[in-house]
Order: C-alpha cells, then structure tokens, then sequence
C-alpha cells in the first residue's frame, strides 16, 4: 500500500507549482463534484472554462496569463416542472473530428457546439415510473470514438451517436450494468486494439464497470464496490485510478479488475480525478483542501502498477468541487471551490 502523508506540509525550496493569476467567475462553483471543465486550444493560445453554478453553466475564455477574454452562460432547458431544473455536470467533449459542450440537469441532457453559442441536441429525461421522492438527473459525461456517453440515476448509461457535423444526433444504445446512480466517466483511445477495455463507469456504491466501446458496447467485467461512493474515475494505458469517499485512490489492472494499489491520498472525500495523458500523472483533490499529483508507471520487468507522489497543494479554507489539468503534459492545472468567486490556477516552477 501507498500512502501520502496530506498533513505535513511541503517544503517551500522544493515546490514543484506556484500559483498564477486566478480566473474570476461571476458567482461562486455549485458544491458538485467534477465541477470543473477545462479544454485548451493551444492553436488560439486559450483556454476555455466550464463551471457549474446552481441552474446556469458559466464558460469563460482566458489568456496563459489568466486575463479573461469573454464569459457565457449557459441555462437549463427548463423541461416539464415549475421550479428551474439545477445543471449537475458540464463537460467538453473532444470527439476525432468535432468538440461538443455537454451539459446535464436534473431535466435532461443538453449539447451545444464548443463555444456554447448553439445548442445542437436535447434529450429529455424520462422519470418514468420513478417515485416522487427519488431525484432524476444525469449526471457523468465522456466521449469515446464518435459516441458520447452519459450516465444517468437509474445506473443506466446513455450512449449517442454523434455525426461529423449537423444536429442529426442519435440515441443508439443504453447500456445496463449499475443498480445505482452513476458518478462519472472516463475513457481512453482504443489505439485499434480488439477486446481493450476503454471506458470505465462508476457509480454511489462504489462499483465500477469496464466497457468496450464499438458499434455496441460490451460489458467487460465489474469491480465490486465496498459500500463508499466513488465520485471520480479516469483510465489510462489500461490502468483505471477511482477515487473513493473515503478519502482513497485504488489503482486497478482495466481488463481483469485486479486491484494493484490502494493510496490512502486524502482525510476527506476525493471530489475530483485527472490525468495527463503524456506523462502519467494523476491529480486529485478533496475535501481536505489538498490537491495531490502523483506519477504513475507500470513496471517493465513486473508489469506492476508503481505510483510516486509528486507534490501536494493546500487550498487553505476552500471546500475544494473541482480539478483539472490544464495541459496533456500536466504542467498546470486549476481548481475551483465552493463559495469561491475565482479559478485558481497553479503552473510548474
């Protein structure tokens, strides 16, 4: 077992991040796990924000250097009810040829084109036979190949089939393997791979599913939960990290589900995982007001999962919602925070 020490504080001398100019918002993050979004567009040299604020979604473009360029926001189809329906998730989605925003709500699931500036498709939730009492929403968000998957309360995850260009949208297919709500989505290219595992879902019980994505989605296997949600997950060269309520990142082999690592990473819920492609690091953050980086490798000789700890951030006095990297190559990332009318950001020294 791997366990990192969140209270001893780090050496100044040797701090691996400082902090930038923060981003401000016009209101504060909703107190929503994975509430933050980041995409780069290293050819316009911007980076966009997405943050979710009770009914409405705010985007923001800004500078490297933390100027902000434009804000937009985004609302909640209002659906069927009388009260305005509360946004649960927004999230870019980078599909091989097209960027969509997603937005989920306790109403439905709405797709705008990359900037926010037109929505392309809605699809309404059906509560169905659900009680009165019991919540809908959706809620878990990724892209893979030219499908976009959304997780829903039911445990069911929808998949849809996204053109090249144009609104002709298509549910294809509903895939079946939670009894519970799902938390969130990863995925990673398939690289041409048959029978790869490259998506993972994850739900409150703590259980995960691994897919294989195609023209229909195969169900792999499935990691039993231990009764503690799991509010994040990401998958990279086949390893999936999920971050636990209890405060640990399990680290496991995607094609078997055989657990290779439990880091006792944070003293509160973890609220939001990330990875950077590139090099292997895994960011998380908590209630604990840490942010940590670690660096994974599988061992050449062993084929073992090893992980290093990197750095570790305290946001003093924020309940920290959300956490992104910035870059592929992780050398910078940006965290939001309840209450908290800014984004801050932190780049490599």
């Amino acid at each position: 077992m791997v366990a990192a020490d969140s209270e001893r504080p780090k050496d100044p001398a040797v701090r691996m991040f400082r902090r930038e100019r923060s981003v401000p918002l016009r209101g504060s993050a909703a107190a929503l796990c994975n509430n933050l979004s980041v995409l780069q567009l290293p050819a316009r040299n911007l980076m966009h924000f997405a943050v979710v604020h009770g009914p409405n979604a705010q985007l923001l473009s800004a500078a490297p250097e933390g100027v902000p360029l434009a804000q937009r926001q985004l609302h909640a189809k209002e659906g069927a009810g009388v009260s305005p329906p509360l946004i649960t998730q927004v999230h870019w989605c980078v599909l091989p040829f097209r960027v969509l925003l997603v937005l989920t709500s306790h109403r439905g699931i709405q797709m705008y084109e990359s900037d926010g500036s037109i929505m392309v498709y809605w699809h309404a939730l059906d509560s169905g036979d659900t009680s009165s009492v019991q919540a809908v929403f959706a809620r878990g968000i990724a892209a893979s190949g030219h499908f976009i998957c959304v997780g829903t309360w039911t445990g069911r995850v929808l998949v849809f089939d996204i053109p090249a260009k144009g609104p002709n949208i298509v549910l294809s297919e509903e895939l079946a393997g939670h009894q519970t709500a799902v938390t969130d989505i990863a995925t990673e290219p398939a690289q041409g791979q048959d029978s790869v595992a490259d998506m993972v879902t994850a739900d409150d019980s703590g259980l995960l599913c691994v897919w294989r994505s195609g023209s229909e989605f195969t169900l792999l296997t499935r990691i039993p939960g231990f009764g503690i949600p799991c509010p994040s997950v990401q998958l990279w060269q086949g390893i999936i990290a999920a971050g636990y309520g209890n405060g640990q990142i399990r680290l496991y082999e995607a094609t078997t589900g055989t657990l290779h690592v439990q880091i006792n990473a944070h003293a509160r819920a973890i609220c939001a995982l990330d990875l950077a492609p590139e090099v292997g690091k895994l960011l998380s953050a908590a209630e604990d007001t840490f942010v940590h980086i670690w660096k994974l490798r599988r061992s050449p000789e062993s084929g073992y999962i090893e992980v290093e700890h990197c750095h570790g951030e305290c946001v003093s006095d924020i309940q920290v919602c959300g956490a992104r990297f910035c870059d592929p190559s992780g050398s910078s990332f940006a965290v939001t925070g309840y209450d908290l009318a800014e984004i801050l950001r932190y780049s490599s020294v």
